[in-house]
C-alpha cells in the first residue's frame, strides 16, 4: 500500500487501484523524486498535472507538500474512483484544490487551456515511446516558464526522443525505474 511521505498529510495510507492495470510508484522512488523537487523549490504553490493518475499518489503527495492545485487525468474508471477517495483523504489535512478528469491523456491535453508548473507522467508500460512523445509534444506549449516535467519509465525501455520545446536536464535510475526530469527549452 502506498502512503504520503511528507507534508501536511505525511504518513497517510493511500488506497490502491485493484488489479494489474496500474503500477504505483514505490515509496523509495517517490521519496527521491520529491526530495529533488524540493531542492528545485517546485512544490509550494505550484499548479500540477498528474497525467495517467493511477491511484493519484504523485499528485496527492504534491498536495500534501503545498501544491496550490493538481489536475488528475485517468480514463480507467476504477482509477478515477481511487483518485477521488485519496484526494478526499489528503484534503482533510492538506490545502490546495484538485480536479479529476475521466478521459484519456491525449483527449485532455488536446482540449484544455491550463498551464502547469509541475507535471508527472507515469504511463502504463504498454504506452510506447512514440505515444509518449506525441503526448509530450501536446504538453510542451502548455507549460509555464521554469516548469518541470517528471517522466517515469521502466529502466529497460529506451529513452524517449524529447520533442521540440522540451529538453532533459537530469536522469536518475532506481532499479527497474528511471526518472527523466524535463523542462521547457530555453
Amino acid at each position: 500500500m502506498s502512503r504520503i511521505i511528507a507534508g501536511a498529510a505525511g504518513g497517510l495510507r493511500l488506497a490502491n487501484v485493484p488489479g494489474d492495470n496500474t503500477r504505483p510508484t514505490t515509496d523509495r522512488v517517490k521519496e527521491a523524486l520529491f526530495s529533488r523537487l524540493d531542492t528545485y523549490n517546485m512544490l509550494d504553490g505550484v499548479y500540477a498535472l498528474d497525467l495517467f493518475g493511477g491511484s493519484g499518489a504523485l499528485g496527492c503527495e504534491a498536495l500534501s507538500r503545498g501544491a496550490a492545485h493538481v489536475d488528475f487525468v485517468d480514463h480507467y474508471p476504477k482509477a478515477v474512483t481511487v483518485i477521488e477517495k485519496n484526494i478526499a483523504a489528503v484534503g482533510k489535512t492538506a490545502g490546495g484544490t484538485a480536479r479529476v478528469h475521466k478521459m484519456t491523456a491525449r483527449t485532455y491535453l488536446s482540449a484544455g487551456a491550463s498551464a502547469w508548473d509541475l507535471v508527472f507522467i507515469d504511463p502504463p508500460y504498454a504506452v510506447t515511446n512514440s505515444e509518449l512523445e506525441e503526448l509530450l509534444a501536446l504538453l510542451a506549449p502548455r507549460l509555464t516558464e521554469g516548469a518541470v516535467v517528471v517522466v517515469e519509465r521502466a529502466s529497460r525501455t529506451d529513452e524517449p526522443a524529447w520533442p521540440e520545446g522540451l529538453e532533459k536536464f537530469a536522469e536518475k535510475k532506481y532499479g527497474e525505474t528511471v526518472l527523466y526530469y524535463v523542462e521547457p527549452a530555453a
